[in-house]
């Protein structure tokens, strides 16, 4: 092979070794500026488009494009201030220049440009070349090329950027060719294969030695022509040094070979201990990598094993179940059977009917299963919990086991009992049916709007009130019992401004009282159809009125001035004033006491004060997000809180003691409620409330889903179809005392007296 087919050879080689490398340059540099062009978006969207969040950009984006690519000119990594020596990189960094001459040596070619500036080194220590090969005459051609600049076209403003470096790096370049030019080619000598061992050799020297000025290492560099290193190279670096000074002997005969260079000992040790680095990164890697994985096997475990052990837990509260009730089931037909011996058999068409309400229920019951489930195994575990705590507080003498066992026992039997009244409670009802429907004369006025509702004692009228400033009072058996095309009312009594509540005495049957938006408390006498008492105390409208159940003498009143005001029906001023920092939407007394109340507040919060200490209320449940609109006494310990967050909260008042409280016992959620006013009611366990849907929703204490609902449809009055009007809503809602009849209304005034049925 002659000179000419050799340095084709070498070039082939260098450009197949600068192709592969160009490839994963421009790679990495689309996903570096993909991942540029996404940061830039990212900026462009949390900006207002000014001009100065747009300059803004422009500097990041400057600053970005300063950050070191994936590729880099040998030269700017050797003069980096930062650099630390890594004796195995920098050794597989020679290693790679020096096979590649030894191979252009093998093919009888002299390299020449065995200068920094002439490679690229990848993120990966791999170098690449940037300079075209050539013969031994044109080793110093190439120079100029090397003074211009090697490597990637460097702009005017990167010159400037470079100047303001410690090793500027247009300086370096000018005198970079002079350092890697051998004593030989200082006197006129050609370049040969030994002037390429001195480049090497010098290579090798900056590899391993850094400086910290300009002024210092032009210094060094000059000493390195006589050999002379300093001392600190000597002393940290005695095995590099050594092999730099063969490398660089003055005189070529004196230089080794390529070859030898290849094959010495001190190249072949680091090739080794590279590759032993290399094969304990990867060891590392690997070891990383099985971690990851037996971390998440492990964490896969932990949760199987705690679904398995819910799992195992709730076939055990169901084995136990199931064996008290096959139990009770006995009891219930050893008793039957003697009861049919003394009894006639019940006809054939009751149990047909029977059993159609059994698959009525059945199929109620599966359709809700998911929910019944989550509800039956988490009352299963309080009781369980409950039962442990108690058995926990008592002594552990063996005197006391068998009374704890045995409370235990029949704790866990015990609750089965309300679990089941709530289910059959639940399943009861199928649907809610219109009884009837209220049509009085001015059903077609723009302000129609229900705002409340009520039931005076013996349930045989009921009041609506709203923003047509007037109350009506219906006699409930006549609408339930007579059909008529318009009901009138029996008593219309008419106020000055729109009223927002209405309540009846629960003792005096002719006394009802008002509240309205211009904050007036009103207590009117039905039977004359005039006011009896005007408060006026109130700064704001009045949202809320409540009559006392133990001493219907007493009245609280709440509204948009914060205040709670407690009135006394036979005297002219308030008796008492609670102020709070919000809103009050709700007032009610406790059932079993004129001395307690509970406040909802727009802060979303429920507060029960005891009307002896005014200053702080004795107990605070904390738990929705938004207004509480209303609050309702189940019983004397139990309240329901409804919000325009879309819940209704059943809270324990015998949890009071903490003074506040956050965790409900029930949450019940499927209707919609966000801003308006939408009614609450309670009767023997089920809860009524309206929705901005224009429905109407029944819920159980003992479940969070509805147990029914019932849309109001709405009829064109024109053309007499049904149409959609999301506008409207339900407005109120009063159940008719311990009955399954309810009394609704809604935003456009229909009224209707719905059944369970």
């Amino acid at each position: 092979m002659d000179r000419s087919e050799s340095a084709s050879a070498w070039d082939n080689s260098r450009s197949r070794s600068r192709s592969s490398s160009s490839r994963d340059h421009k790679q990495r540099d689309r996903d570096r500026d993909g991942e540029r062009e996404r940061n830039r978006d990212s900026e462009d969207t949390s900006t207002d488009g000014g001009e100065t969040e747009e300059g803004e950009g422009e500097e990041i984006e400057e600053e970005e494009e300063e950050e070191p690519s994936g590729e880099v000119s040998l030269r700017e990594w050797l003069d980096r201030p930062s650099r630390d020596v890594d004796r195995l990189e920098s050794l597989h960094v020679f290693r790679q220049v020096a096979e590649a001459v030894g191979l252009a040596h093998s093919q009888g070619v002299v390299v020449g440009n065995i200068r920094p500036s002439c490679f690229l080194l990848s993120a990966f220590s791999r170098v690449s070349f940037i300079e075209s090969a050539s013969g031994s005459g044109s080793g110093s051609d190439s120079c100029d090329d090397a003074r211009a600049g090697p490597g990637p076209a460097r702009n005017s403003s990167e010159e400037e950027r470079g100047e303001k470096n410690v090793f500027p790096l247009k300086r370096v370049l000018g005198l970079e060719f002079g350092w890697y030019t051998s004593p030989e080619e200082v006197e006129g000598g050609p370049s040969t294969f030994a002037s390429d061992v001195y480049r090497l050799g010098v290579l090798l020297f900056e590899l391993f030695c850094t400086f910290d000025t300009f002024d210092q290492k032009i210094g060094m560099m000059s000493n390195l022509r006589h050999r002379v290193m300093p001392p600190q190279l000597l002393l940290k670096w005695p095995q590099e040094a050594s092999f730099c000074l063969w490398l660089l002997h003055p005189v070529p005969e004196n230089r080794p070979k390529m070859s030898e260079v290849l094959q010495s000992g001190f190249l072949n040790q680091s090739r080794n201990s590279l590759q032993e680095r290399d094969a304990a990164v990867r060891l590392r890697e690997e070891i990383d990598d099985q971690e990851l994985l037996l971390e998440f096997l492990l964490q896969l475990q932990k949760q199987k094993q705690e679904a398995e052990d819910r799992l195992r837990k709730a076939i055990s509260f169901l084995s136990s179940d199931i064996d008290e009730v096959l139990r009770k089931q006995s009891v219930l037909q050893e008793s039957g059977s003697d009861d049919r011996s003394r009894k006639r058999v019940r006809p054939i068409f009751d149990l047909a009917h029977q059993n159609e309400t059994v698959l009525s229920k059945s199929s109620r019951l599966m359709k809700n299963f998911k929910k019944l489930e989550a509800v039956y195994l988490s009352s299963r575990s309080q009781i369980v919990n409950k039962s442990g705590k108690e058995g926990t507080n008592e002594g552990s003498s063996v005197d006391n086991l068998t009374v704890k066992e045995g409370f235990c026992e029949k704790l866990e039997k015990e609750w089965m009992n309300p679990f089941l009244e709530s289910l059959c409670k639940y399943l009861t009802f199928s649907r809610l049916k219109v009884r009837a429907e209220v049509k009085h004369g001015d059903l077609l006025s723009s302000s129609n709007l229900v705002c409340s509702l009520g039931f005076d004692r013996d349930r045989e009228l009921f009041a609506t009130a709203g923003v047509n400033k007037k109350i009506q009072i219906f006699e409930c058996g006549v609408i339930l019992n007579e059909e008529r095309d318009i009901h009138y009312p029996v008593v219309e009594m008419c106020n000055r401004s729109k009223l927002s509540c209405v309540c009846w005495n629960s003792y005096m049957k002719s006394q009802i009282a008002s509240s309205d938006f211009e904050g007036v408390v009103q207590v009117w006498d039905v039977t004359r159809g005039q006011v009896f008492a005007e408060m006026r105390e109130h700064e704001r409208r009045v949202w809320s009125v409540d009559f006392s159940l133990v001493d219907p003498t007493r009245l609280a009143s709440g509204g948009d001035d914060g205040c709670v005001k407690i009135w006394h029906i036979n005297q002219a001023g308030s008796v008492g004033t609670i102020r709070t920092k919000a809103n009050v939407c709700s007032v009610q007394f406790q059932p079993d006491s004129a001395r307690n109340i509970a406040i909802g507040s727009a802060d979303h919060r429920v507060y029960c004060y005891d009307l002896r200490n005014l200053r702080i209320p004795y107990c605070t449940m904390m738990g929705h997000t938004k207004t509480v609109s209303y609050v309702k006494y189940m019983d004397p310990y139990t309240l329901v809180s409804a919000s325009t967050d879309s819940t209704l909260k059943l809270w324990d008042l015998a949890k009071c003691q903490a003074r506040v409280v956050d965790s409900p016992l029930q949450t019940f959620s499927g209707h919609l409620n966000t801003k308006n006013f939408v009614g609450l009611s309670i009767s023997d366990g089920y809860i009524a409330t309206g929705s901005e849907t224009n429905e109407v929703f029944v819920y159980h204490k003992g479940f969070p889903m509805p147990v029914l609902s019932h849309k109001f449809s709405i009829v064109d009055p024109i053309s007499g179809q049904e149409i959609e009007d999301p506008n409207q809503f339900i407005s109120s809602v009063s159940w008719r005392g311990p009955s399954s009849t309810l009394l609704t209304a809604n935003s456009s005034g229909s009224i209707k007296l719905l059944e369970m049925d």
